[in-house]
């Protein structure tokens, strides 16, 4: 049966279906809704026509209901401005206790009609049970508030740009509200009121600092290298890939820097040419195994039209994130019945905010992570007070 949640929060129950409101008390035979909130975590059965359509609900929206849509989703957007010009703040209060409840049957009931030609029109995405777990651990980040050091704040202020960057911190939410399908190859960009975290300098990263008590930085070594020798069918080594692509590749010739940016340039170059790397790779196989028809689908099952300059570019940053973002789910996991949390990723990097009582965990943790789907991948660790202050774990 079609539905419509009334908020996206745990503690803010609410369904709209049928003609009806529904608070608290939800029914059990509820299937399909445009997308996920929290209280919804262990129905297994409901489908999500955001993860299919994969894009903004206007952008679906057909035409025969884009002027219902806009008429109501201008009374909705006004609502919202209200709320913020009367210093409302919607994470600690329940929207529908906020509005008249026929606003919330005429904009469930538009919703429920988009909704259903989005399933009618769109077909199941091959990844979906991936995008489902995704979307959950994404909206608990959502919620979870980002911890600034007003110490900190004051003691950047001298630097370039800080003075923005201060203000922009009293006008946006201080989480982390990322955008699934912000990029072609699966990388998470952030929402334009999200907490900056993957375009902040790195000078401000001190002002983030844990909820518990300790920042956890888990980063793969050499992630897109190591990505290729995966799809290469190729062993992993134990120790640095851009070390040991120096001494087992490039003959000891060259810095650790020199040989990855030789290696980076032939192989996202399609006309590339480079003796010793291509004695050691072959690209071409790799190619010719994901790339088909114009368009590249990585072990995942992520297709992305390509052409094929950009075709290796895709694959390997694509399986790449599917990667990071897999075990970021797979942490997630871990730590649900846990005082420790996921903090935020950063493109490679998954970043935990771990309690002092639960640093036992961390190696546990750092196993979870190195233990991916294409094979062990080698993991940097680091930990610190703050997210600018790391230093690595030993």
């Amino acid at each position: 049966m079609l539905f419509q949640t009334l908020d996206n929060k745990e503690e803010c129950v609410g369904v709209y279906c049928n003609n009806e409101l529904h608070f608290d008390t939800i029914p059990d035979d509820l299937t399909h809704t445009w997308n996920y909130s929290a209280f919804l975590r262990d129905r297994e059965n409901v489908e999500y026509a955001f993860l299919y359509a994969q894009k903004a609900l206007e952008g679906v929206c057909p035409p025969h209901l884009a002027g219902e849509w806009g008429t109501i989703n201008g009374r909705m957007k006004a609502f919202l401005r209200a709320f913020t010009a009367a210093k409302i703040d919607l994470t600690e209060n329940c929207f529908f206790d906020l509005v008249n409840e026929r606003f919330l049957r005429e904009y469930c009931e538009i919703r429920n009609k988009i909704t259903e030609h989005v399933f009618e029109s769109c077909s199941k995405p091959e990844n979906y049970d991936f995008l489902v777990e995704l979307a959950k651990v994404l909206h608990e980040i959502k919620h979870r508030k980002i911890r600034i050091d007003p110490w900190a704040l004051r003691d950047i202020m001298h630097e370039k740009r800080a003075r923005n960057f201060t203000q922009n911190l009293s006008q946006i939410s201080l989480s982390c509200d990322y955008n699934i399908f912000g990029t072609k190859t699966g990388r998470l960009t952030t929402k334009k009121n999200s907490f900056p975290v993957l375009t902040m300098d790195k000078k401000f990263r001190k002002v983030v600092t844990p909820t518990n008590d300790w920042l956890v930085s888990l980063d793969f070594n050499g992630a897109e290298l190591r990505t290729f020798l995966a799809l290469s069918d190729m062993e992993q080594p134990d120790f640095d890939v851009h070390e040991w692509n120096r001494q087992n590749v490039y003959r000891g010739i060259g810095t650790r820097d020199e040989v990855k940016e030789r290696f980076f340039a032939w192989l996202y170059n399609s006309r590339s040419q480079d003796y010793l790397t291509d004695r050691a790779y072959d690209k071409r196989k790799v190619i010719d195994k994901y790339w088909k028809n114009g368009a590249i689908k990585n072990p995942f099952g992520r297709t992305i039209p390509a052409d094929a300059h950009h075709a290796m570019s895709y694959l390997i940053q694509s399986t790449c994130s599917d990667v990071v973002l897999r075990q970021m789910i797979k942490l997630d996991k871990y730590l649900r019945d846990k005082a420790s949390s996921v903090a935020f990723c950063v493109h490679d990097e998954v970043v935990l905010d771990i309690a002092d009582s639960e640093c036992s965990l961390v190696n546990i943790l750092v196993d979870h992570f190195s233990n991916t789907p294409l094979g062990k991948f080698g993991v940097n660790v680091k930990y610190g007070k703050s997210y600018g202050d790391m230093r690595e774990w030993k």
